[in-house]
């Protein structure tokens, strides 16, 4: 006799109030500028509350973009950088999650698209588990940590200095604080 397991397929959605997606990128190679995408939504979809089957979809608007400084936020939406006007998304899909240990870190490993360049990136992550808020709802919280190089995505203008060195560093590290809120579950 053959039994036939159900499947809960488990839909997330971004909390945008309690998430934070950063980067930092050294400015004349010896301070740290901080910016963030301030619009930003994830879809998610799980078998269960496992993460490792995610199906995950990422955008931020690169119009959104807020390093605190009006200036530098109208040159990264120009197209010396994120070209808002013609490329108003950046993506990411992961391909694979995978548990590192039991102890809830992960490696996201997926596809980065950005002025419609899309490349392989690996970036770490902790899980900092499941809740229950006050008003019923289960919800998911990472940690997000990697490093691009901003070049292999066509994001090239600089400025040598004259002691030496770049104006702009082309490591660009990420940081992002991401909380997800369970949508109600599908039976398959």
């Amino acid at each position: 006799m053959q039994t036939t397991e159900t499947i809960q397929k488990v839909a997330w959605a971004v909390d945008p109030i309690h998430s934070m997606v950063n980067f930092k990128v050294k400015h004349m190679m010896m301070t740290t500028v901080t910016g963030s995408f301030d619009k930003f939504s994830i879809e998610a979809e799980t078998d269960g509350d496992d993460f490792t089957t995610g199906d995950v979809v990422f955008t931020a608007e690169t119009a959104s973009v807020n390093t605190g400084n009006e200036s530098r936020d109208n040159h990264l939406r120009g197209e010396d950088f994120f070209y808002a006007e013609k490329f108003p998304e950046l993506t990411f899909r992961p391909t694979k999650i995978e548990a590192v240990d039991n102890d809830g870190s992960y490696t996201i490993e997926g596809d980065l698209t950005i002025r419609d360049v899309t490349k392989a990136i690996s970036l770490s992550a902790e899980f900092g588990g499941l809740v229950k808020d006050p008003w019923g709802n289960t919800r998911a919280g990472f940690t997000i940590n990697g490093k691009i190089n901003r070049k292999d995505w066509n994001l090239n203008w600089n400025v040598a200095l004259e002691a030496g060195g770049i104006l702009v560093s082309d490591e660009v590290r990420i940081n992002c604080e991401i909380q997800l809120i369970r949508k109600d579950a599908i039976h398959i």
